[in-house]
């Protein structure tokens, strides 16, 4: 089999990708297009969707998020030429994504505070019934209305996340948003400039705090570019967003190149979809019992991640492949089960709907940059393995990034305690204090 005719960099990245490839006549490239803008978009329209949820709340936003979405959709399905498309489809349909996405898996946050873990883990579970679900139904929607009705199907669908949105119950912080702000300026002090002694930055707080800053930071929390941890934090889902694409884009080629059939290569997308499920679930449970740090997990997962990464170049048959799919599904799922925990863990609760936001534009760029990557060691090897061992030592190079974060956190946590001790504050009280709200 020629590996130029069946290049991952530059077939259709989906299904509509696919059909819309060739009802317009264009180029696998530039069909792909649609779904690279979308995803995107979901990343770089994060921040926007968490400042818009602390001005006019959660709910509204979701809402509004769901029938963008839907519009998107349903205006790509009359779509005349790929320029519609790449708006509607990619842009309008990512942006409502964005809008929906931020609000929801803050306020999950929000909502659960000792079983966080497991409420993220169920909660994700959805992404993994809707792969295993949506990918085949879709394909028969094409078969019997074509792709223009399928979409139009699906823009139908999507507007349940509005009755999603609606159903979103409303958490009210009764903490002024001024004294939010002084914190947040006086950590940035601290952190910029950790000569200033803390009581005295402390007595100026009160004289220099602008309203301005104050509704800046209410809405856009820039003082977490200061956080070293987050940074940290955010350069681990760089690296491991090189990784996290590699199956979805090159396994079913991979196993057609070694000689497996066509449904089989199909079925392995659904062995690892159905065994992600049950990581999720599995340890979710598993770090809800808080046997070990959440963070600590997050490194055994992300390690054991790339290692099967690496490993799959020796799989050759279909049982083989099957083997790589069920691992590889079940470590994802346990490593997407709790890392918006452990992003939770880092700043804090009620900074999250912002870290949130930063983090998948942060993310986005290994997001972005990992495709074309793989596609050029693919080509100058001209072996689809070649992909996946690049992804698995970038998934262990942001495990380094979470080694440096645990270290940072041994040596915070004495700091912390010395000076909320000088304050007058308890640690604990300052990390989990009650804002109004009943946390399960």
């Amino acid at each position: 089999m020629e590996l130029q005719r069946k290049n991952p960099a530059v077939q259709p990245a989906g299904p509509l990708d696919g059909e819309v490839h060739n009802y317009f006549a264009t180029t696998a490239t530039a069909s792909s297009w649609i779904t690279s803008i979308s995803v995107a978009t979901v990343h770089f329209g994060a921040p926007v969707g968490s400042a818009l949820s602390a001005y006019f709340g959660h709910r509204p936003v979701v809402m509004a998020g769901g029938l963008l979405s839907s519009i998107g959709m349903v205006a790509g399905s009359y779509a005349q030429d790929l320029l519609q498309l790449y708006i509607t489809v990619g842009f309008l349909t990512g942006f409502g994504y964005a809008l929906t996405w931020t609000p929801t898996v803050t306020m999950l946050g929000w909502y659960f505070e000792k079983r966080r873990p497991v409420a993220n883990a169920l909660a994700s579970t959805g992404e993994c019934m809707l792969t295993f679900i949506l990918t085949p139904s879709f394909q028969f929607m094409v078969d019997q209305y074509s792709w223009r009705g399928a979409m139009l199907i699906l823009g139908a669908l999507q507007l349940n996340l509005c009755l999603c949105g609606a159903l979103l119950k409303p958490l009210y912080r009764h903490v002024p948003p001024k004294v939010l702000a002084e914190e947040k300026e006086h950590e940035l002090e601290l952190l910029t400039q950790p000569h200033i002694d803390s009581k005295s930055s402390e007595r100026s707080d009160s004289k220099k705090t602008d309203p301005l800053k104050v509704k800046i930071i209410h809405y856009v929390d820039y003082t977490l570019i200061a956080n070293a941890r987050f940074m940290v934090y955010s350069m681990f889902g760089v690296f491991a967003a090189l990784g996290f694409f590699a199956p979805s884009l090159f396994l079913v080629p991979y196993a057609r190149s070694q000689g497996v059939e066509e449904y089989q290569a199909a079925a392995l997308m659904s062995i690892s979809a159905v065994l992600d499920l049950l990581g999720r679930v599995l340890f979710g449970w598993v770090a809800n019992l808080r046997l070990v740090k959440t963070v600590h997990q997050l490194i055994v997962t992300v390690v054991l991640l790339g290692i099967v990464l690496l490993f799959c170049p020796l799989a050759t048959t279909f049982t083989q492949l099957a083997l790589f799919s069920a691992g590889y599904g079940l470590v994802f799922g346990a490593t997407v089960a709790i890392h918006i925990t452990v992003l939770a863990e880092v700043v804090g609760v009620e900074r999250l709907g912002s870290a949130l936001g930063f983090f998948m534009l942060i993310r986005s760029s290994g997001g972005l940059l990992g495709p074309p990557l793989a596609g050029i060691f693919i080509d100058r090897m001209s072996d689809y393995s070649a992909g996946f061992l690049m992804a698995g030592v970038a998934l262990l190079v942001s495990a380094l990034f979470l080694l440096v974060l645990e270290q940072m956190n041994k040596k915070g946590t004495k700091k912390e305690k010395d000076i909320n001790l000088e304050n007058g504050k308890g640690h604990e009280d300052l990390k989990h204090r009650n804002y109004g709200y009943r946390k399960s």
